[in-house]
C-alpha cells in the first residue's frame, strides 16, 4: 500500500452483519482473527492502494475493525446493497480519484487481483469500472448458482452476469460445455471512477439486477459498460458454513 500523498487510490469494504445465510461472517474466526481482518490486511498490500476503509453498519464489526488497527465508518443499515454502501462513503473523499470495493466475504482476496484489475481504470480514462473474471475450469463451478458467471465481448467487455451457466450450449449436454467454450467467472471486486460510482448510486436498481440478486447488473442496464480483466488468481468467498469451513481448512494448511 502507498504511503505517501493524498489518498487518491481507496479500497472501501463493505461490512454487513445481518447476512442471510451467515449471520455476523465478517466475524467469523479464521486462523484467530475474525474474517473481515484477513480482507483488510490482504487489500492493504496492494502496491496500487493509498487506503482502506470498512463500511458497516453493525458498530460490533466497527469495534473489532478498530481493535486491530483499522479505520471503519458506520453508514445506515438500510442500505441494500455494498456499492451503495461504498458509495455514500465515497461522497466525502472529495480528493480520491478511484475506489475500489473489496467484498467483506473475501479473506483469501490476492493483493495482486486489485492491482491487475486497477491498472486499466488509471490507464484509460474511458473506463468508469472494471472488475475481474478468471476461466472456469470445474463443472461445479459452472453449475453453482453461488458462483456468478459472466460473458464478454470482443472489446473485453462485459456483456452479462448470471448465476446460470452462461452461454447455454445447446447441443451437448452440460458436461461437454467446458470442452466445447471458454466460461468465464466473476470474481467479486469492482475498481470505479469516484464519480462514475456516485452516478451508480443514484440509479435506479434495475429489473435484472432484482431477478439475479446480481448489483452489477444495474451499471449495465443503464446503459454503462463494465471492463473485464482477466487473471489467473482466484478467491473463494464466504457465503455459507460449508465456504467458511473451507476457507478455514485452507489457511490451516489441510486440503
Amino acid at each position: 500500500m502507498r504511503r505517501e500523498g493524498s489518498n487518491r487510490t481507496v479500497v472501501i469494504i463493505p461490512a454487513r452483519f445481518a447476512s442471510e445465510r451467515l449471520p455476523g461472517k465478517p466475524l467469523m474466526e479464521i486462523a484467530g482473527k475474525p474474517m473481515i481482518q484477513h480482507v483488510f490486511e490482504r487489500a492493504s498490500k496492494a502496491s496500487s492502494v493509498d487506503a482502506v476503509l470498512v463500511a458497516t453498519d453493525d458498530k460490533r464489526i466497527a469495534y473489532a475493525v478498530e481493535a486491530f488497527g483499522g479505520h471503519a465508518v458506520m453508514t445506515p443499515g438500510e442500505i441494500s446493497s455494498g456499492t451503495d454502501r461504498i458509495a455514500l462513503v465515497a461522497k466525502s473523499l472529495t480528493e480520491s480519484d478511484t475506489i475500489i470495493n473489496v467484498q467483506g466475504d473475501e479473506p483469501l482476496i490476492d493483493p495482486l487481483i486489485i492491482d491487475q484489475t486497477i491498472a486499466p481504470v488509471l490507464a484509460d480514462h474511458t473506463i468508469s469500472v472494471a472488475t475481474p473474471v478468471r476461466r472456469i475450469q470445474t463443472e461445479q463451478d459452472l453449475l453453482n448458482p453461488n458462483t456468478t458467471k459472466v460473458v464478454i465481448d470482443g472489446k473485453q467487455d462485459c456483456l452479462y452476469f448470471s448465476r446460470s451457466a452462461i452461454p447455454y450450449c445447446r447441443e451437448a449436454t452440460d458436461e461437454r460445455w467446458l470442452h466445447l467454450h471458454l466460461f468465464y467467472k466473476h470474481i467479486g471486486l469492482y475498481v470505479f471512477k469516484r464519480e462514475f460510482l456516485l452516478q451508480y448510486a443514484a440509479m435506479p436498481r434495475t429489473p435484472l439486477e432484482k431477478a439475479e440478486k446480481l448489483e452489477q447488473l444495474r451499471i449495465l442496464e443503464h446503459g454503462f459498460r463494465i471492463r473485464a480483466v482477466p487473471t489467473e488468481y482466484d478467491s473463494i468467498p464466504v457465503d455459507t458454513p460449508a465456504d467458511l469451513e473451507r476457507v478455514r481448512a485452507m489457511m490451516r494448511g489441510t486440503p
